[in-house]
């Protein structure tokens, strides 16, 4: 009698353990400890994502306010109608995301003490009134006005000042995390450490034709640095790996004829060209007859490599800018979160 309670007991515990590690949605089995996969979601784009490929989706783009004292967000509609997603999938994790290439007004709030505090309760506000998740910061850079915006000397350290009062004003319970240049520069992240819950390394952008833009490893084709060198500088300035977010672009770095940003959906529409692979770098390429390196971008193939060596690295998970960019089949969404999660 003793046996059969206990086998008994064992086949309900099987059951149930079954019945909430492989739901399935299509093809998709949803895990208790998924990878993060976080999409990012465009305020002028209308597709509307699948949940069910998704972890994370950060919205694209609130900014600082004209009198540095709040949160400016564009077309709210759009960031309701994605908040509306998590009826589908309570677990989705809608994040808000503060500031974009070109987006001012950062370096003014954050030297200032009541800019400062207005703005991190004005975050608070934001993620009550819209049902939030979270607050991610994506300010392109501080200390530098490269992307036209102000700067000051002073900017590192008042980031970290702003994200402390972010903290304090949303709580623990509630998402904090940044977007970063791929080199790691500009931002004291142990300073920042004990406040945020993890970084998006834009791991992007980092060459043009004929150089990949994001490579994973170090080739001929290498200008700048390599996925895996930015990594190891998030490392070295003192970020742990399992607060690390890998970012995959959806789009390619072309020579004029193609257009200097194309999306993915794109690139492969495009006709006259051949499709090669760099095998040091893992990654892919077009050429043509008379050029030999016309546009760098990532595809599944690619996708599939960067995932193994989030989860053999200890990664937190992946984000990709941005979900506008992917084929009408999901391909690239699909292999994230699939070379992840399965």
């Amino acid at each position: 009698m003793k046996y059969l309670k206990t086998t008994t007991l064992i086949i309900i515990l099987y059951f149930a353990f079954a019945c909430t590690s492989n739901k399935t949605a299509g093809n998709v089995i949803n895990r208790n400890e998924e990878k993060i996969v976080l999409a990012y979601v465009t305020s002028w784009s209308s597709i509307i994502p699948d949940p069910n490929y998704i972890t994370h989706i950060n919205y694209a783009f609130g900014h600082v306010n004209n009198t540095f004292d709040g949160v400016r967000i564009d077309n709210e509609n759009r960031l309701r109608q994605l908040v509306e997603l998590k009826i589908q999938k309570p677990s989705l994790k809608i994040i808000l995301s503060i500031g974009g290439w070109g987006s001012g007004r950062f370096s003014e709030m954050a030297a200032d003490e009541h800019f400062r505090r207005s703005f991190a309760k004005d975050c608070k506000r934001v993620i009550d009134e819209f049902a939030l998740d979270g607050i991610d910061i994506d300010w392109e850079y501080p200390t530098t006005d490269m992307a036209g915006i102000s700067s000051s000397p002073a900017d590192k350290d008042n980031f970290t000042l702003m994200m402390k009062y972010i903290r304090e004003e949303i709580g623990e319970n509630k998402l904090l995390t940044l977007a970063t240049v791929a080199n790691a520069r500009y931002i004291d992240f142990r300073g920042i450490g004990s406040y945020i819950n993890f970084v998006n390394i834009m791991s992007y952008d980092m060459g043009s034709p004929p150089f990949h833009h994001s490579g994973l490893y170090r080739s001929k084709h290498t200008g700048g640095t390599s996925v895996d060198e930015a990594v190891k500088a998030h490392v070295n300035m003192g970020v742990s790996l399992n607060k690390l977010v890998m970012g995959i672009p959806f789009y390619g770095r072309g020579k004029k004829e193609i257009g200097n940003f194309s999306n993915y959906r794109n690139i492969i529409a495009l006709n006259g060209y051949t499709t090669k692979w760099d095998d040091e770098a893992k990654a892919p390429y077009l050429s043509s007859d008379s050029v030999p390196f016309v546009c760098g971008y990532d595809d599944a193939r690619s996708i599939s490599i960067k995932c193994k060596y989030i989860k053999e690295h200890g990664m937190l998970g992946a984000m990709y800018w941005d979900y506008a960019g992917d084929d009408d089949e999901g391909t690239l969404r699909k292999a994230v979160y699939n070379g992840l999660n399965l």
